[in-house]
């Protein structure tokens, strides 16, 4: 991923010997640069944290009655709803234009 002079800034980190070798083998054997492993190491983490973050949220929501097989029957019912408030709405439309007239 290139990126223009001025848009990146620079961080400079430690490692042990050993992983930092570790580091080195696998930015080679991926034809990558290290700056790019460790992007891709942060996107990762990031995702896999906000992930444990939505699931808290999922795991503290109430249970629900409704399962999969009820999709298609709330839509349905949804759409119904939607049109009875569109219909009405024309209608009140329609006696306004009436009593103008």
């Amino acid at each position: 991923m290139a990126t223009r002079a001025g848009t990146t800034r620079t961080f400079t980190v430690s490692f042990p010997p050993n992983l930092a070798e570790q580091v080195e083998k696998l930015a080679a054997e991926e034809h990558r640069t290290t700056s790019e492993l460790f992007r891709e190491a942060f996107r990762s983490y990031k995702a896999d944290r906000l992930r444990a973050h939505a699931q808290k949220f999922i795991d503290a929501a109430p249970p629900t009655e409704y399962g999969p097989e009820d999709v298609e029957r709330l839509v349905d019912e949804y759409r119904a709803e939607q049109w009875a408030l569109k219909q009405e709405k024309l209608k009140q439309e329609r006696q306004t234009v009436e009593v103008h007239s």
